[in-house]
């Protein structure tokens, strides 16, 4: 901003966007006393030869000196907005820093709505048969169904971990189930706060504890655990060798490993996802914040290529049919006043996320998203 006096326009002062408000009235001074006409001769107008009136006109006023100032922070919020527009209409991959932020965010706005509508468990319903309609059960039914698929032996179980935790639902659960102590990791703080809330109030205290950490880089020592639980995190995990290789970590010798995910359909050698299959999964992983997806079949080649994994105990399944009815579920449960003004309230990532369900829902209908469930033990040695 170029400011010059009345008498000497030519003679100018550069004041920049950065000037404290002090330097911004200091400089216009300096200005006005370099001007030729700062003395001027004394006139009836103005008898003690001071000119008030034009050192006064130099002067900015208090709002404009703040609008200055707040100029710079103005313009980049402005483009970050109009360039997260573009990424968002584009469906363009997020950062692993941006993941793990909006991550948190996200759950952070939208647990307190998820809970009130569907309870403390945040996962997928096991329908069998298709048409059940106690949807609570259905989720408690997941996870004894998966515990029961790995052949989990409750009396070998003493501690459990469980990476990606929600709320806590599944932790408590299993805690209360094998009377064994449950550790829960999230990036959410709101989540972590509220699953330590209900394991107090459902006698859990010192039983079943939540905390804000990284699932890649987990607060744990190493074989930590007899049970190592990731039950819907794993499509979150930007580094998927890394991840593996924690939830194998903290695994004691002879621990059972669950991993149950949502994967994109098996490739055939050297075959890629169709254009409009990755078109897809990109608006999805824009509205739930997730990194590029991989399938089952990767995710056995990781386990396979870690030396602490007995492969020989590997048990794969797709269990996308016994889950197919749920986002169905979830999207008729959104459709009433309730929901709605939940939805409002939580925000524009909330909004989008509930969006995003038909999109899933589209997915899972033509064979492109699958819900993988792997299984598998840490070696004895």
């Amino acid at each position: 901003v170029k400011i010059s006096t009345h008498d000497n326009p030519t003679k100018t002062t550069v004041l920049t966007l950065a000037d404290s408000a002090v330097d911004l009235n200091d400089k216009l001074i300096a200005a006005r006393r370099r001007s030729p006409a700062h003395v001027a001769e004394p006139s009836h107008e103005n008898p003690s030869g001071h000119n008030h009136d034009r050192r006064t006109s130099m002067r900015l006023s208090s709002p404009t000196i703040l609008l200055l100032l707040c100029l710079p922070t103005l313009a980049s919020c402005l483009s970050l907005s109009l360039r997260r527009g573009i990424q968002s209409l584009r469906s363009a991959p997020r950062s692993s820093s941006d993941l793990k932020k909006g991550i948190a965010g996200f759950y952070d706005r939208s647990s307190k709505l998820w809970e009130e509508v569907w309870g403390e468990h945040m996962h997928h319903g096991y329908y069998d048969p298709p048409d059940r309609t106690d949807h609570t059960q259905a989720q408690v039914d997941m996870i004894d169904r998966l515990l029961e698929f790995s052949g989990v032996d409750g009396s070998k179980v003493d501690s459990v971990v469980d990476v990606g935790c929600g709320i806590g639902g599944s932790s408590r659960h299993i805690a209360k189930k094998y009377s064994c102590e449950a550790k829960g990791v999230t990036l959410s703080p709101y989540q972590a706060g509220r699953g330590n809330e209900l394991a107090k109030e459902q006698g859990l205290d010192g039983k079943a504890s939540f905390q804000v950490a990284d699932a890649l880089e987990m607060p744990f020592a190493d074989s930590s655990f007899d049970l190592v639980w990731s039950l819907e995190s794993g499509e979150h995990m930007p580094d998927k060798s890394k991840f593996v290789g924690e939830l194998t970590r903290v695994a004691k010798p002879g621990a059972t490993i669950i991993l149950c995910t949502w994967v994109h359909r098996d490739l055939e050698e050297g075959e890629e996802l169709t254009r409009k299959e990755q078109r897809l999964l990109a608006k999805i992983n824009r509205a739930y914040y997730l990194p590029p997806w991989c399938s089952s079949k990767d995710y056995q080649k990781l386990l396979a290529e870690s030396p602490s994994v007995d492969m020989k105990t590997l048990k794969v399944d797709d269990w996308s049919y016994v889950i197919a009815p749920f986002w169905k579920a979830v999207i008729k449960s959104s459709l009433n006043a309730r929901s709605v003004l939940g939805l409002l309230k939580s925000g524009f990532s909330t909004m989008r996320g509930a969006w995003a369900m038909f999109l899933m829902l589209r997915g899972f209908n033509v064979g492109l998203i699958k819900f993988g469930v792997i299984s598998v033990k840490k070696s004895d040695n």
